[in-house]
């Protein structure tokens, strides 16, 4: 029996001594707690706790923020020498510009959501002296919550005055509340503008139409178009029309101006023609009074844009009262001749020579010879 306790002991010793000579080659095991442990670098380095914040869902009126953490992970002082969001509705805050190794640091930044709706992302440039990664960049993302969403707040009208039909633009105006939202006829008082309100889906989405009426005078026009709601998260729907006359056939620019004559040798100058109608435009016969005088016409975009080059020759001088024209055919019905006026510069006077002041008399000399004086008269006897 002892022979047998004395071989099944020495077997249990040998698998022992096996595994600790085996485990002398390999790595040392994590710490207890499972987190590995921070490798150090030589020179400055940079790491992010969470370079990514999702900040989940929000409200329209509420700031987001968030601090982003970092270590300075290697053996040399970390400098945080700029922080740049990459757009203006996101800001930072006094960050920690100079970490020491093995310690951390943090950027404030805050981000404004009013004007934004659904989901977001936005994103923030770190620079540091850190060699390996010298521009760090962090994100914020998120939902961006409104009780009724708008899909757009402004509306632009480049209205044509001889246009055949008047355009349109539609506003989708969907609630995410619970209850059923209510909304009342649109108010808008400027006549240029027509408004009108259909509903889509009843107490959850609508649409806004709005049709610009021309013709429109040539200064821009605006007008507000305001909807009442049953909500009192957000009372009334504003949207701001704006609309500008513009012609059919438009030229620039609207005259030529050419340097003084006469001309030292041939200037050349260019129009361009848009055509901003809704059929195509045709030019020809593109012609200058001028003698000797040449007009080219390339048409860039077919029946939308041309290009008018306009070659003036050497010698030319305008005399008084004369009228130069660039002129061009249309097929438009208001616009069957395009004519562009011509100018010159006035010639530059003749310098006047220029004028010697006047000289001031010479003093006269002061005579510093001459009899010397006579000596004063005896006194008179008796007084």
């Amino acid at each position: 029996m002892k022979p047998f306790l004395a071989s099944l002991f020495v077997g249990l010793l040998v698998p022992v001594a096996a595994n600790r000579a085996w485990g002398d080659n390999q790595p040392p095991l994590p710490p207890a707690s499972g987190v590995p442990p921070v490798a150090v670098s030589a020179g400055a380095r940079i790491q992010f706790a969470t370079p990514v914040y999702d900040f989940g869902k929000t409200s329209a009126g509420e700031p987001v923020d968030h601090n982003f953490v970092f270590t300075n992970t290697g053996t040399a002082t970390l400098e945080i020498s700029g922080v740049r969001p990459t757009c203006g509705c996101t800001t930072s805050g006094t960050w920690d510009r100079q970490v020491a190794p093995g310690t951390t640091g943090s950027i404030p930044i805050r981000f404004n959501p009013s004007s934004y709706s659904g989901t977001v992302v936005k994103t923030i440039v770190v620079t540091c002296n850190d060699p390996t990664q010298p521009n760090v960049i962090l994100q914020l993302k998120g939902v961006i919550w409104r009780p009724i969403e708008v899909s757009a707040s402004t509306l632009f009208f480049n209205v044509i005055n001889d246009a055949e039909t008047n355009e349109t633009k539609v506003v989708r105006i969907v609630s995410n509340l619970d209850e059923a939202l209510t909304l009342s006829p649109p108010q808008c008082t400027n006549r240029a503008f027509q408004v009108a309100l259909a509903t889509v889906r009843p107490g959850k989405e609508f649409e806004l139409r709005v049709t610009a009426v021309p013709p429109f005078g040539p200064a821009l026009t605006q007008a507000p178009i305001t909807i009442p709601t049953s909500s009192a998260k957000m009372p009334s729907i504003i949207v701001n029309a704006y609309g500008m006359a513009q012609p059919a056939v438009m030229v620039m620019p609207t005259q030529l101006v050419l340097p003084a004559g006469p001309l030292t040798g041939p200037v050349r100058t260019a129009l361009m023609i848009r055509n901003n109608g809704r059929a195509p435009l045709k030019l020809s016969d593109g012609s200058v009074n001028v003698t000797n005088a040449q007009v080219q016409v390339i048409e860039t975009l077919p029946g939308r844009l041309f290009n008018v080059g306009v070659i003036f020759p050497t010698g030319l001088l305008l005399q008084p009262g004369q009228k130069i024209l660039v002129s061009l055919k249309s097929d438009h019905p208001k616009y069957p001749l395009i004519s562009v006026p011509v100018f010159q510069q006035a010639r530059p006077a003749a310098p006047r020579p220029p004028v010697r002041p006047a000289l001031a008399p010479r003093p006269r000399p002061v005579p510093t010879g001459g009899p010397p004086p006579l000596p004063p008269l005896p006194p008179v006897p008796g007084k």
